[in-house]
């Protein structure tokens, strides 16, 4: 473990685009690199069946505890040479309340894979990042990432008052629960899992990570500190115009004349009241600069979370054609970051890049078909006899309504799940030969990625962002 918490923490960005090569790019300049937790039971089916590039996953498998499992999910997905052209991904099974054993199979390998590889070759520490609206998949996700000894996790997009038992269970080796939030639930539904039931005799020695959680305002930092129960080991405070998923407005949603959510100084943490609290944070959404990093110290931060200036660093996952468009749009002053407050199905406002030829072009949305066959942002619902099922506001509207949802939910609502594979260069092929497109996610402010391309005109990795982000700072010394 650290002896000093991180400065900079590079954050989870969408499917993959905080990919291992970037983590362990960061982790090894000695900050935080932070693997993205969403849907890497995706992300190893899919790599595996383009044959495993590299052969990287095959060779973290082969440290996994428990090598006939880590064959099961070799047998079912790895193909040779990979995929014929033109032959789709083969699904894979979604996670449910009470997931099939080969469903938690995959998430604990995908999970472990990422995270192994991230770590592999160097003593910095890796985070990974979850989101906690999708709670069905948290409760293998995390040993996974355990089983590869992750250092810290982090989750937003929710209240993550459960994980501090959750991460302290599985690292005593204890069954753990998470409550789900069920829509028109008439008793408490709860997922759980015990790491001997999949692991046995083979499950080794695991480690607590440092638990972050990501909130927006203090207000919420001082409800999860004041109880031992739900109090995470930091925080790191999010403001309205950083990348992904954020909170909406307190109050009223209010819509400006271009259609996108108003926020106001209520929406601000008062970071004095943060550092009362007396536990690390860190500030995320426009703090990318060396001189926002400085300010962040002597606020009294640790440091700062950034996002779109390691998004754009050429080790992230982001195909190479989509990030060059996006710096090419960077350096004609014309990039545009949305925060469109119908795109995700979670209903929390969601930032998308206006570039052309993927999904924030209205017409592109509007051919596309409508399809969840992936199902992560699906949200479980009780049926008047006790049952549940799933239903996602982006799945085809008829689906929906008849699950019992409200067909205004439906409107204006995008496949974030098929779309944020496409960013990486995994989309999914349909029968009639249509790919799935991007719709790529990025924070509101730019100034970061302007200096950095002011310094570094032909593109940076990630660790010359690090230096950049770090070149106004009196770095403390180790010991």
């Amino acid at each position: 473990m650290a002896k000093q918490h991180p400065i900079i923490i590079q954050g989870g960005m969408g499917v993959a685009v905080s990919s291992w090569q970037l983590a362990r790019a960061v982790a090894k300049t000695g900050h935080l690199g932070v693997v993205s937790g969403t849907a890497l039971d995706g992300v190893l089916a899919r790599v595996l069946q383009d044959g495993d590039p590299g052969g990287h996953a095959r060779r973290a498998l082969a440290h996994f505890p428990s090598p006939a499992m880590a064959q099961r999910v070799l047998d079912a997905y790895f193909l040779e040479g990979g995929r014929p052209a033109g032959q789709p991904y083969r699904p894979h099974p979604m996670l449910t309340i009470s997931p099939r054993r080969s469903a938690i199979e995959l998430s604990l390998a995908g999970n472990f894979v990422e995270v192994w590889l991230a770590k592999e070759g160097h003593d910095g520490v890796v985070g990974i990042n979850f989101l906690e609206k999708i709670q069905t998949a948290t409760l293998s996700a995390v040993l996974g990432a355990m089983l590869a000894g992750v250092d810290y996790v982090l989750m937003g997009a929710g209240i993550p008052k459960e994980m501090p038992r959750v991460l302290t269970d599985i690292a005593h080796g204890r069954p753990a629960h998470l409550d789900i939030a069920v829509t028109n639930q008439s008793r408490t539904h709860v997922a759980a899992l015990n790491p001997h039931t999949y692991l046995g005799d083979e499950l080794p020695p695991l480690r607590r990570p440092i638990f972050l959680a990501i909130i927006s305002l203090h207000v919420l930092g001082g409800y999860l500190a004041r109880d031992p129960e739900i109090r995470p080991d930091g925080f790191v405070v999010e403001g309205p115009v950083a990348g992904g998923h954020s909170a909406p407005p307190r109050g009223t949603m209010r819509l400006d004349e271009t259609g996108q959510p108003v926020y106001s100084a209520k929406d601000e943490a008062d970071l004095t009241k943060m550092a009362a609290l007396g536990l690390p944070f860190w500030l995320a959404g426009a703090w990318s600069t060396p001189e926002k990093v400085a300010a962040a110290r002597a606020a009294g931060a640790e440091g700062v979370q950034c996002g779109t200036v390691f998004a754009l660093a050429s080790d992230s996952g982001l195909t190479d054609e989509l990030r060059g468009r996006l710096l090419d749009e960077l350096r004609a002053g014309t990039l545009v970051v949305r925060n469109d407050p119908l795109a995700s199905p979670t209903g929390f406002p969601f930032k998308v890049a206006e570039l052309s030829g993927t999904m924030a072009e209205p017409e592109r949305y509007e051919a596309r078909n409508r399809i969840c066959d992936l199902g992560y942002l699906r949200a479980p619902v009780e049926k008047p006899d006790g049952t549940i099922i799933y239903r996602c506001a982006s799945e085809p509207v008829h689906m929906f309504v008849k699950k019992g949802g409200d067909i205004a939910e439906t409107v204006g609502r995008k496949c974030l799940c098929n779309a944020l594979f496409a960013n990486i260069g995994m989309p999914q092929l349909r029968k009639d030969s249509y790919a799935e497109e991007p719709a790529i996610t990025l924070g509101q402010d730019l100034e970061g990625a302007e200096g950095l391309l002011r310094a570094y005109p032909g593109g940076w990795d990630a660790t010359q962002a690090v230096e950049w982000l770090l070149s106004a700072v009196e770095q403390p010394s180790a010991e």
